[in-house]
């Protein structure tokens, strides 16, 4: 780190204030370059404060020299470089950042996409729409924001479209954009969507980010639990353990653990105990998190130690069925060998083997039972599945 940066961010305030006026004035692009490559390095509440340094250093004067900076994208600082250049934009600077949106570098685009949520030209929307599904989370999200400040229907229903896709990518990728579009009327759409995907755990991921968990059990219990099993199912794999924090899920498991536990919760909460306790075991989930990370994901096992899981086993028998949506995490966990065993003549072929499975474990799957799941099986390769069992 040169030691420009380090007086940029550090706490010596004559320090900073001249260095960062100096990067503006001078038009340093060699310092913010560096500046951005530090980005994982630096704490966040030390990219905030540079932010802001920079911010507080711009004035009409200088502001278009943040124009050179453009060439190197960082959601640290894309806010207050922004702001600054709308706060003067003027027709000729609209003009320069529309030319740069259609032929600019993908860094560049970025701070466009965010700059159109500012100055509202509708000659951005459709290269706003453009640059909504390319590989850059960075430019996609800027895009899908100022969109759904500019309130554009057009790319609404067209990502509300792509949820129904065969596609599970261009289905998360709706997903991805409806939630940085910001509009809660997509919610449902986004839970059916995540029902009938096999990238459900990614799905749920994105969900409190346009819905608080907790407001969710407020306006939907049962669809928030599933979000709330999915999301367990995917922490420590799909999922990083710092959306344990981000998700506030330790007050979400206490406020389950609190009020009346039903058939779902129980289940939700038994994958919860389960998941916990393989996260803390295992120093391949721990190891990289901070310290904060680590104390929450402990505080929870601690938490979730608390529960009667032979009572929970007993409540989630009512789930043993196949047009539950927490059939397969009930299976992992019922000790009911008879009200399996029914599961084994339902018409859901995937159940039926998920079942198998179950009984196969337990010991209890025999030739009867075998011959019973067979009958019910068309696909061959679920039929060759069962018969290895």
């Amino acid at each position: 780190m040169s030691d420009d940066l380090k007086k940029l961010t550090g706490k010596n305030k004559n320090d900073y204030e001249q260095v960062a006026k100096s990067l503006v004035d001078n038009c340093d692009v060699e310092l913010f370059k560096e500046l951005v490559e530090q980005d994982g390095f630096l704490f966040d509440f030390i990219k905030q404060n540079v932010a802001q340094r920079i911010f507080d250093a711009c004035n009409e004067n200088n502001y278009r020299n943040l124009l050179s900076f453009l060439k190197y994208y960082s959601p640290s600082y894309d806010e207050a470089i922004v702001s600054v250049l709308a706060k003067y934009a003027d027709e000729d600077l609209t003009d320069e950042m529309l030319e740069l949106f259609e032929n600019g570098s993908e860094d560049e685009k970025c701070y466009c996409a965010k700059f159109f949520s500012y100055i509202q030209d509708s000659l951005a929307l459709d290269l706003l729409r453009e640059n909504s599904y390319t590989e850059n989370e960075s430019l996609n999200a800027n895009c899908a924001a100022t969109l759904g400040i500019l309130n554009d229907k057009q790319s609404y229903d067209e990502a509300i479209k792509k949820l129904s896709s065969v596609d599970e990518f261009e289905k998360l990728n709706a997903v991805k954009f409806l939630v940085m579009y910001g509009n809660p009327e997509a919610l449902q759409n986004i839970i059916d969507s995540m029902k009938n995907s096999t990238m459900a755990e990614n799905i749920a991921g994105y969900i409190p980010y346009l819905i608080s968990l907790q407001d969710l059990l407020q306006k939907d219990y049962s669809n928030a639990l599933l979000v709330i099993n999915n999301i367990i199912n995917g922490l420590g794999e799909i999922l990083g353990l710092y959306e344990v924090i981000n998700f506030e899920l330790y007050n979400i498991f206490e406020s389950l653990i609190s009020n009346p536990i039903n058939s779902q919760s129980a289940v939700v909460l038994l994958n919860a105990e389960e998941k916990f306790n393989i996260l803390t075991e295992n120093d391949e989930y721990m190891f990289d998190e901070d310290k904060n990370t680590q104390a929450e994901v402990k505080d929870i096992k601690k938490l979730l130690g608390k529960i009667d899981k032979k009572q929970l086993k007993n409540m989630i028998t009512k789930e043993l069925n196949e047009n539950s949506p927490f059939v397969y995490t009930a299976l992992d966990y019922s000790e009911n060998t008879e009200a399996i065993k029914e599961l084994l003549r339902c018409d859901n072929q995937t159940v039926i083997l998920k079942t198998a499975e179950v009984l196969k474990k337990q010991g209890a799957l025999n030739d009867t039972e075998r011959t019973v799941a067979l009958l019910k099986i068309t696909d061959e390769n679920i039929k060759s599945v069962l018969r290895a069992l």
